[in-house]
């Protein structure tokens, strides 16, 4: 089926209210549009550039954490939570008793990307993974007695208090077992050719639709798109998020979702997501440069001025990049240091300026790791 004459699906009489029945997915595509190939050609080769330039930085896991941390951020406040990246490197009891809530969600979303990312290596990107992946982010959360892990075994909707004024209502539960499978073997079916980043703008699409779960289907949806470019080798490493992109341009995201169902135009829905991988390509490649400019700066100059500390201070730095937000008493804990060494080695970085104290107390004093930070919000 070429992708311009695709048609999205239709509406299944229920009782009092109709469910929209997607079309299915697992066939074969064909590709004619002009402007979407070259979208498709520039997409891959700024993805093919961040794939290369990630293999050349060294001790890259740090960094990697941090991109986590902002996607699991930006994904949830898309869905309304007011958790930020300087929230999200906190620990536990220095964030505030009204943020913890939004806070436990972004580090339920961590875990469950940190752990989606290791099981690539035991499980193909399945129902099962997703499922796995979903009980992880409703754990012990807002959510929580949603049938964390297990696809919904009633109806859901999107918009509106109840199915009768709701904007968007997905297929059917009874619908979801069939369209679920549908789905999966479209993610790997290999007797169909497809672009890898056609096949999963996609597959993010009907997943959308489908919304298989009672709740957390679109930090699923966009947490799943990473967990494909890694499975499918187009990224070595998980350094490619596509929630700020979706944030910033959220009113066209929900758009041409809605547009694919109500004008069958998955074309410009198609066009919309190569735009963002092409645009976060390149913003993740400045980042990535930022960084290495910064390291530079601190390992190569400042930090060589502290003499005799020069081994503690880049054991120092390699914990900031995963943490930029500490105290004295987990820098100790961390470098295995007495309290009274670490406040004078953070004084140190003080007077470098590569740290700023931000609570202003005379006492449980805080630290940032200022300019580090400011590349992640």
């Amino acid at each position: 089926m070429n992708i311009s004459e695709f048609q999205a699906g239709t509406y299944k009489q229920q009782y009092e209210y109709k469910s929209f029945f997607p079309s299915l997915v697992n066939k074969k595509w064909e590709i004619t549009d002009p402007d979407l190939i070259v979208l498709l050609s520039e997409a891959d080769r700024k993805l093919g550039e961040l794939n290369a330039f990630s293999q050349l930085i060294p001790d890259i896991d740090f960094f990697i954490k941090m991109h986590v941390a902002k996607e699991a951020t930006t994904s949830n406040r898309i869905e309304g939570t007011q958790t930020n990246i300087s929230d999200a490197v906190q620990t536990e009891e220095n964030i505030d008793l009204e943020k913890k809530d939004d806070w436990m969600e972004v580090q339920n979303y961590i875990t469950a990307m940190n752990n989606a990312i290791k099981e690539l290596d035991n499980l193909p990107l399945s129902n099962r993974l997703i499922s796995q992946t979903h009980r992880l982010l409703l754990q012990g959360v807002r959510g929580k007695h949603k049938l964390p892990g297990e696809f919904r075994k009633s109806q859901n909707w999107i918009g509106g208090f109840s199915l009768k004024d709701a904007i968007f209502i997905p297929p059917h539960h009874a619908d979801l077992p069939d369209l679920m499978s549908d789905f999966e073997k479209f993610l790997h079916n290999e007797d169909y050719p497809l672009p890898h980043l056609i096949r999963i703008g996609i597959a993010h699409y009907q997943f959308e639709t489908l919304h298989p779960f009672l709740d957390g289907n679109g930090r699923v949806g966009r947490l799943m798109i990473t967990l494909y470019l890694v499975s499918r080798g187009l990224l070595i490493k998980p350094t490619l998020y596509l929630s700020d992109f979706f944030e910033k341009n959220k009113t066209l995201y929900y758009d041409n979702l809605t547009r694919v169902r109500t004008n069958h135009d998955l074309t410009n829905w198609l066009r919309y997501f190569l735009r963002g991988i092409r645009q976060t390509a390149e913003n993740s490649i400045e980042t990535f440069q930022s960084i290495i400019a910064i390291r530079e700066e601190m390992e190569n100059k400042q930090i060589l001025t502290l003499g005799k500390k020069t081994r503690l201070a880049v054991n120092f730095i390699h914990y900031l990049y995963t943490k930029p937000i500490v105290d004295s008493q987990e820098t100790a804990k961390a470098l295995d240091i007495h309290v009274s060494t670490a406040n004078r080695l953070i004084e140190d970085f003080i007077r470098l300026d590569i740290l700023k104290e931000i609570t202003g107390y005379k006492r449980n004093k805080q630290f940032s790791f200022h300019k580090y930070l400011a590349l992640f919000e």
